[in-house]
């Protein structure tokens, strides 16, 4: 069973978000263990730049990325699939001796480049940006989409 972590800056502050990725954490429970590990979010504040607030965050994650399994920062440079490659993608993680992905979600600021440096991968699910607290809810279900199709299962369609 593939083992998912989704490092995530920030907290859901709407009622919505969260139910949605309830959802899909429940879903993903017959496939994955899967964990969403929330990364406290530096405020932004006068006298203290933007590039500081990033590293602080930067740092944050940094501690919680595992040892072991493929590492994915999501970011809008990044490289851009279909979810069949995506879903091919986690089938290559799933072979693998330790079994394990990590998502990386940065801040309203983006990632440090420390953690961009530190991802095996740099994905992108568009040239659009979207607020991070919602690309949780967009990581989970496609996630669920992919090994929804590696099992059979008919979501994907």
């Amino acid at each position: 069973m593939l083992g998912v972590t989704v490092l995530a800056v920030g907290r859901l502050k709407e009622d919505y978000l969260r139910a949605a990725c309830s959802e899909y954490l429940k879903r993903l429970g017959a496939y994955s263990k899967t964990v969403v590990v929330e990364i406290d979010e530096e405020r932004l504040v006068k006298g203290r730049g933007e590039e500081a607030v990033k590293q602080a965050e930067g740092e944050r994650i940094l501690a919680k990325v595992p040892g072991s399994g493929l590492v994915v920062a999501l970011e809008v440079e990044g490289r851009q699939m279909s979810s069949e490659d995506f879903a091919r993608l986690l089938s290559r993680a799933m072979s693998e001796a330790s079994g394990h992905v990590t998502f990386i979600i940065g801040g309203s600021l983006g990632l440090a480049p420390e953690v961009s440096r530190r991802a095996d991968l740099s994905l992108s699910f568009s040239k659009m940006t979207f607020p991070h607290q919602l690309m949780r809810v967009v990581l989970l279900e496609q996630i669920y989409r992919a090994l929804n199709s590696l099992h059979g299962g008919k979501y994907h369609k």
